[in-house]
């Protein structure tokens, strides 16, 4: 009798990054167990934003490509995701800090905090410390405005990081410079996960408010946002939206082929 063999899942792939991670606790369990093992590594989470970025930017390709856990953020990918025939949920950076840092504290790997300022920083790792028994906030820096990931204050940044002995680091830069970044300590650092989680440090500090839960799971947490702060927002979401198209046409033959297979 012949045996079955399971077929690979089929993974959204947009400019060479393939999405490989499914859940959010599917993104906990591998960036805990690569911490343990000692591995340098990075997370991005793919949104729209950042589909746009890579069209437009190298060295953002060259850092998302370098990755090695990227999650669907934007609702978007997720849908594609989906009619490729891989289940798959969004999981975004502000997602990834409390159940990282609720597993970090249990099996004693130290993290360390990047961005935002200096009080959001002591408030947040005050926050987390209380709330997960065990966890060690090895550090905190918070970088200028302009930071630019190849500087003397990144110097300072990577320096601090790896004096701390942290196992994981937050970077929460935004886009592209926490990504790029995350790809030089790959380089530099040595057993240390970078995780780029966009505003999620200060939504825990409640220096920025998040969404409602329920536009996040209908897929409506940028049209809040943008409401919120539409000079900021409105042209990035413009961008995004204008996107959209392209994107579709580029991934339709990923999932002709992954139905193909599926039929076969």
């Amino acid at each position: 009798m012949l045996e079955t063999q399971t077929q690979p899942r089929p993974n959204l792939t947009v400019d060479g990054i393939a999405i490989n991670v499914l859940s959010l606790p599917e993104a906990v369990n591998s960036i805990v167990s690569a911490a343990q093992d000692g591995d340098n590594f990075s997370v991005c989470t793919l949104n729209l934003d950042h589909v746009v970025q890579l069209q437009q930017r190298a060295d953002f390709r060259a850092a998302y490509r370098r990755a090695r856990f990227v999650t669907a953020d934007g609702f978007p990918i997720v849908v594609l995701s989906r009619l490729l025939g891989t289940q798959i949920e969004r999981t975004t950076g502000a997602d990834l800090v409390e159940p990282v840092c609720q597993e970090a504290g249990r099996k004693g790997l130290p993290v360390f905090l990047l961005g935002s300022n200096e009080s959001t920083l002591a408030t947040t790792a005050r926050h987390l410390s209380e709330r997960y028994r065990g966890l060690q906030v090895a550090g905190h820096f918070a970088p200028g405005s302009h930071f630019d990931p190849y500087s003397r204050e990144a110097d300072f940044a990577v320096d601090s990081i790896r004096a701390s002995g942290a196992r994981l680091c937050f970077v929460a830069l935004g886009a592209p410079r926490q990504e790029l970044f995350a790809a030089r300590c790959l380089d530099e650092l040595d057993g240390t996960g970078m995780l780029c989680i966009g505003a999620g440090l200060d939504f825990i500090a409640g220096t920025q408010t998040r969404a409602p839960s329920i536009t996040q799971k209908v897929g409506l947490e940028w049209a809040w946002r943008m409401l919120r702060e539409p000079r900021r927002l409105g042209p990035r979401y413009a961008r995004c939206i204008a996107a959209v198209p392209r994107l579709v046409m580029r991934t339709i033959p990923q999932i002709v082929n992954a139905r193909m297979r599926k039929a076969a």
